[in-house]
């Protein structure tokens, strides 16, 4: 296993992150049992969860894998050394998570204590904000016209940040948390929260996980080249698209018991005819170079410049196993430019 700084702290994180949100709907406590002890196995020391989780996310699900990762750490209570434990505190729109509201001070204070709770620990190592208080071009609404920048008020969301740093502050000298990140943000959003906190003298924002992948590459070149320059870790999450790039999905074929045969919040707003030829183009230059689509698409990521660290997720350990050893690939050349000629075809099919 390779390891990589996380932004501008001194933690080395495993290049593969474990991801949780399954756990609790698809996965049991037995299950994420034998999934943390084979990835800690494997060398992966970053496990990455939210308050929100599992998904698809309902009230009743809400909270669910921390409290499974909770009984893991109770159960083995040496283990927590070797982890690094990040979670995230929900943005506003989900009605029973703080009726919906903002990310605020007062909720980062709460949502903290929270998760705390459930995860039975006494830290946390990187907690994140997953999703800002304003509208971002995140979940399809990348394309010009879904939403006007000119509608968000850009001194009050300056505020509302600062608000959230010096709360996140009070909990890092608190020791109940480390260091703090991002999630589905923007250039603006990583950038003026490192300038609030050079200006105020406030934790720094060290990391970012925005989607990316084979059929979502958008972060790419702008918020990566941000990343890069201004030292914040960029973990990318749906490396797989959602399970899309490991073929499973094509032809509308739906594998009993796959996520896609849950009912899903924003609907399978990826499932579209551009995706489903690039889909098919993948699959057929990893068979091309015997590789399967699943090492074809962690392996890519893996070796994007500019990515710390890939969340993969896996409900079985069949899963689990593939993706960890795809990361021990190095994709030739020619495979890499397989994969350009597929990404000029198909820069954003969804």
């Amino acid at each position: 296993m390779q390891y990589s700084r996380l932004g501008s702290t001194d933690i080395k994180v495993s290049r593969v992150c474990l991801g949780t949100m399954t756990w609790g709907t698809q996965n049991d406590q037995q299950d994420a049992n034998s999934h943390i002890e084979y990835a800690l196995v494997q060398g992966v020391n970053f496990i990455d969860t939210a308050e929100m989780y599992s998904i698809p996310p309902t009230a009743e699900s809400y909270g669910a894998t921390e409290t499974i990762i909770g009984h893991y750490l109770a159960s083995n209570p040496n283990r927590r050394k070797d982890i690094i434990l990040a979670t995230k505190i929900a943005g506003s729109g989900l009605s029973y998570i703080r009726g919906g509201g903002p990310i605020t001070g007062e909720a980062v204070i709460s949502s903290v204590d929270a998760s705390l709770k459930r995860l039975q620990t006494d830290y946390i190592d990187l907690y994140q904000l997953h999703w800002p208080n304003r509208t971002t071009p995140h979940f399809g609404k990348q394309w010009p016209g879904r939403f006007n920048f000119t509608d968000t008020n850009g001194a009050e969301e300056s505020a509302q940040m600062l608000e959230i740093l010096q709360a996140l502050q009070s909990c890092i000298q608190a020791g109940k948390i480390r260091y703090c990140g991002l999630s589905d943000d923007t250039p603006w959003g990583i950038s003026e929260y490192l300038r609030l906190s050079e200006k105020h003298s406030l934790p720094r924002m060290v990391s970012i996980q925005n989607e990316f992948n084979l059929l979502h590459s958008k972060d790419w070149p702008y918020v990566i080249e941000q990343c890069v320059h201004g030292q914040v870790a960029y973990l990318p999450w749906s490396p797989l698209g959602g399970g899309m790039l490991s073929g499973k999905y094509l032809n509308g074929a739906r594998p009993a018991g796959s996520r896609w045969t849950l009912t899903q919040r924003m609907g399978l707003f990826r499932d579209t005819t551009q995706s489903q030829a690039a889909i098919s183009q993948y699959v057929s230059l990893a068979k091309e170079h015997g590789l399967t689509p699943v090492q074809l698409a962690l392996a890519w990521c893996n070796q994007v410049n500019g990515v710390t660290s890939t969340i993969i997720g896996a409900t079985s350990m069949t899963q689990l196993e593939e993706d960890i050893q795809a990361f021990d690939i190095t994709l030739s050349d020619d495979v890499l430019d397989g994969v350009q000629k597929v990404l000029r075809a198909y820069p954003m099919p969804f």
